[in-house]
Parts: structure tokens; C-alpha cells; sequence
């Protein structure tokens, strides 16, 4: 079964803050392991889009930096993972996921 990652970025990071990101990395992970990444850019920041882009295209889990507790709990509640407080760039984060090395917290840039 296909798993989907949604990624807010800042260039090629993770997006220091949730709610201020208008990039978003969206990946589908394939049941043969395959990665398939697009970029979705965003007429605005707005966490509740995030939020609503997240719910609407069946995310599994949402990987970002800071997030307020009010979303944080909204993505929780509709079933999405969320590992927050994630920083780095985008490569790293992205291989310590398929090696199963990622964790909420997780610091790529002391790595």
C-alpha cells in the first residue's frame, strides 16, 4: 500500500515554521519502495491550507518544522502522523525517512 509524505519547504530545507510555508514537497511512497516527489507552491502561507491539502490528499504523515498545537492536534486528531521540529535539508531528511532514521526533533544540520 502507498504511504504519502507532505513536506512544507523553504528552498531546499524543511520549513522553519508550518504556517509559513508556500512550498510543499508531497511524496508518494510506492509499495515497491519507490519515492515520487512534487512540489506544490501555494498562493499564500496558511496553515489551514496546509492542513486542508493534508486531510484532502490522504497524507499519511507530515514532516515540518515548528507547528502551532492547535494544528498539530487537528492533523493528529484526523489521523496523520505528524513529526514536527524536523530540520534540515530536504536530501537528508528525505534519506533518513526511507532508512527509518527519522524522528520528531530530528537536527540534519549537527549530522
Amino acid at each position: 500500500m502507498d504511504k504519502k509524505l507532505l513536506i512544507p519547504l523553504f528552498n531546499d530545507e524543511v520549513a522553519p515554521r508550518f504556517d509559513l510555508a508556500t512550498d510543499v514537497l508531497l511524496v508518494k511512497i510506492r509499495s515497491n519502495g519507490d519515492y515520487d516527489e512534487r512540489i506544490i507552491v501555494l498562493p499564500q502561507a496558511s496553515a489551514e491550507d496546509l492542513c486542508a491539502l493534508a486531510t484532502s490528499d490522504k497524507t499519511d504523515t507530515v514532516i515540518c518544522g515548528g507547528i502551532d498545537d492547535e494544528h498539530y492536534q487537528y492533523l493528529v486528531w484526523k489521523g496523520i502522523k505528524v513529526l514536527d521540529n524536523v530540520i534540515g535539508p530536504i536530501k537528508k531528511v528525505i534519506d533518513a525517512h526511507k532508512n527509518q532514521q527519522l524522528a520528531a526533533g530530528s537536527n540534519f544540520y549537527s549530522s
